[in-house]
């Protein structure tokens, strides 16, 4: 789908400037009935954390339990799909996240749905990868690895949590920015990733500074660069990549939440207002500023542009031949 044609979509979708009394009717007493808050990856995660955190608050100001569903697999796409083919009153909703909602898209050949079956609501924030690795590796920054790399054609080898999945997504940005030979090694999932970076296995890989915090603060695993604009509160003394030389590699992992496709205005403008009042609340922003999240809030209409964005940036390395739909 091109972006024109999805922001049509997201408009129809989510940012429609006049909802009818009919919609406003709709959305007054909602909810009335318990929520269900679909997280299409294993307990535990960041994509977990988060919406349990936002989802208690929403419980306590609309008076009706979010309550978190866990269904993990085929990289968020299970999850997905539930969403996207539930009925469009508010009652389902999903830890919208770049795997579900962009690279399964693109890079599934037979996903079981589009962009178009998504409402945008609320943007929660973004979390930049790290780069790790095993504490025994030589290098020590990001350019020194991308100088291994050069010294050594081929050996480099890179875990990620599975084809196609955001971490995967980063290290091919920063191949293509870097130019460097390394072979890609893919897990079911970030912990055996984990097991087999520690035991030397695998050289290195992409992840967050809350998946790696104890591995780092342990010394099993060593950070070598952040990919993001700015240095992270959490790991102040590790440089950014474009601070290494290493420019246009800024790879991250996002935090949303969406609903089917067609959710009423109305609605969408509540969890909307909701959301945005609990990110502000300073026991969510002290949280989230643990986990290592920028955290954003904003409009549909922002949330919407945004993933377009995400989308072109996705396509660019399509195009590229650096990823290839499956």
């Amino acid at each position: 789908m091109s972006t024109k044609r999805y922001l049509a979509c997201a408009a129809a979708a989510a940012c429609m400037l006049a909802p009818s009394s009919g919609l406003a009717a709709e959305g007054a007493d909602y909810p009335n009935r318990p929520v269900r808050w679909v997280v299409p990856f294993a307990p535990g995660a960041s994509n977990d954390i988060i919406a349990r955190l936002v989802a208690g608050k929403l419980t306590d100001s609309l008076g009706q339990q979010f309550v978190v569903d866990n269904r993990g697999g085929a990289g968020g796409m299970v999850g997905g799909e539930i969403v996207a083919k539930a009925a469009p009153d508010g009652y389902t909703l999903l830890s919208a996240n770049p795997g579900p909602n962009v690279n399964n898209i693109l890079l599934r050949k037979k996903a079981p749905y589009g962009f178009e079956d998504f409402t945008p609501i609320i943007f929660f924030g973004y979390a930049p990868l790290i780069i790790v690795a095993n504490s025994k590796f030589p290098p020590n920054t990001a350019k020194e690895l991308v100088d291994y790399a050069r010294a050594n054609p081929g050996k480099l080898s890179w875990a990620s949590s599975g084809v196609g999945s955001s971490l995967h997504v980063g290290l091919e940005l920063f191949r293509a920015a870097t130019k460097i030979q390394l072979t890609h090694v893919p897990y079911k999932g970030t912990a055996p990733a984990f097991i087999d970076i520690i035991s030397g296995q695998v050289n290195t890989m992409y992840t967050t500074s809350v998946s790696a915090d104890a591995h780092l603060k342990s010394g099993r695993l060593k950070a070598l660069g952040i990919a993001a604009k700015k240095r992270q509160s959490v790991l102040p003394n590790l440089p950014t990549l474009e601070e290494q030389g290493i420019k246009n590699a800024e790879a991250i992992v996002w935090f949303a939440l969406a609903g089917p496709a067609k959710l009423p205005r109305a609605i969408v403008q509540k969890l909307n207002a909701e959301a945005n009042r609990a990110l502000a609340l300073p026991d969510v922003k002290q949280r989230l500023d643990q986990l290592g999240l920028e955290t954003g809030g904003g409009t549909p209409e922002e949330f919407a542009k945004f993933i377009s964005s995400e989308a072109d940036r996705l396509r660019a390395l399509i195009k590229a031949g650096a990823l290839t739909p499956e």
